[in-house]
């Protein structure tokens, strides 16, 4: 799986989390993870996640890190799998750091406060995930914590490099894990 992080800011709206985002934008074909960090306003029309529209829940940051994954040849489950792979990397970086945040299903808290956003959904080709991560918590619409603002990590991009890169190795792991076993009658 090949990794990016795009220095450019990038206002995330929702409508990157597409087939082929990645692919026409920085050239990268294939399995992909890229980060990049900018505000992040999702309003209720480009929500994937239909809970969050049903509650009325529109997604706001001022600056968050976000991570988007396509991967192919993966069905529905298996990206949230992987979907949940990924938190579970950023709570082991966040652990390595130090800190103590919780993690429920697809979602990191600090004290008790958000931290992250996810959602993993299907196309017709692939697997599309998106990640957020609160870079600043003020003005989030949510009791929010941010890791900037809360918890004074401030090379996001080192940050966000070592998350990719990480993610990239355990799906390539997994992958050639599969293929070492004698399958059994």
């Amino acid at each position: 799986m090949q990794t990016k992080y795009i220095k450019d800011e990038i206002k995330y709206i929702g409508s990157q989390l597409a087939p082929h985002w990645i692919y026409k934008n920085f050239k990268i074909q294939g399995d992909a993870i890229v980060g990049f960090s900018g505000e992040c306003e999702v309003k209720l029309t480009e929500m994937v996640d239909i809970e969050d529209v049903i509650n009325n829940e529109p997604i706001y940051s001022k600056s968050m890190l976000s991570f988007i994954t396509e991967q192919f040849n993966v069905n529905l489950v298996e990206g949230v799998f992987r979907q949940r792979l990924l938190i579970c990397i950023i709570k082991e970086a966040l652990e390595r750091r130090g800190f103590k945040p919780e993690r429920d299903g697809d979602d990191l808290f600090i004290n008790g406060k958000k931290l992250t956003v996810s959602i993993a959904t299907k196309s017709l080709t692939s697997i599309l995930i998106h990640t957020g991560i609160n870079i600043i918590s003020e003005g989030a619409p949510i009791k929010a914590s941010g890791l900037k603002s809360d918890l004074n990590i401030d090379d996001i991009e080192e940050f966000a490099n070592e998350i990719m890169k990480k993610y990239s190795e355990e799906i390539d792991d997994i992958i050639k894990a599969s293929t070492k076993v004698r399958g059994v009658n």
